[in-house]
């Protein structure tokens, strides 16, 4: 079974869902036949390689809020991150455009290392300050996860993951996202925001169910003609 996942590097609710999810599948009995595949999806594609301001600054011009409500609500985000023993750190984060973070997904997801760079970059972001519309820096993402240094380099200065990127942001619009994280379940369940794991949880195993569906006894009559473990009926 599949999950696919929708998500923006630059949204901090993107990482807390990614905790959530792990935690409903940490322990499930059918965890090995679930397979989880990322996909690119940018809240603000006008976003230039570098924003010159902070990112209180950028939400209050974006979203035409007081900065003191934009501080309040990184002070929620940052309380539920620390529920998932996740460290943000909103002062240090540097505001950038995720394009080039999403193509180099697009190659770990090539080279099976997606969910490790799709860390990386997650925690880079919001936890350490990382710039993730730099060159240098994703390039080094992809190393740490055991990609050749030239091949990460030369796919994000060619562009040569940039239609990848492009088509999931075009399937999500057909699905009808318009908000991430976006869990899809078996291509059947949709699961919006970075919901607690127990309603992951509950999305997979109905999925599951309906996989293997129980078998329906046509003819139960007690004296049907029949072997068991006594015996046959004679």
């Amino acid at each position: 079974m599949k999950i696919d996942i929708w998500s923006d590097i630059a949204c901090p609710w993107c990482y807390i869902g990614k905790r959530r999810l792990e935690t409903a599948l940490a322990d499930h009995p059918q965890r090995d036949e679930i397979e989880v595949t990322w996909h690119s999806y940018q809240l603000d594609p006008t976003l230039p390689e570098r924003y010159d301001g902070t990112e209180i600054d950028y939400l209050a011009s974006r979203k035409g809020m007081p900065q003191e409500q934009v501080r309040q609500m990184f002070g929620h985000v940052t309380e539920q991150a620390a529920g998932e023993a996740l460290s943000y750190d909103f002062d240090k984060l540097v505001v950038a455009n995720s394009a080039r973070a999403h193509e180099l997904l697009h190659l770990a997801k090539e080279r099976g290392v997606a969910d490790a760079v799709k860390e990386s970059l997650l925690s880079g972001h919001f936890e350490h300050g990382m710039d993730i519309g730099d060159v240098d820096a994703l390039v080094r993402v992809g190393v740490d996860a055991g990609l050749d240094e030239g091949e990460v380099r030369s796919a994000l200065e060619d562009g040569r993951y940039k239609a990848a990127v492009a088509a999931d942001i075009d399937m999500a619009r057909q699905i009808g996202v318009t908000g991430v994280p976006f869990v899809v379940v078996d291509m059947k369940y949709g699961v919006s925001g970075a919901q607690p794991p127990e309603v992951f949880r509950q999305a997979i195993d109905t999925a599951l169910a309906e996989r293997a569906p129980a078998i329906q006894v046509v003819d139960g009559a007690a004296d049907a003609d029949a072997c068991g473990p006594d015996g046959c009926a004679i």
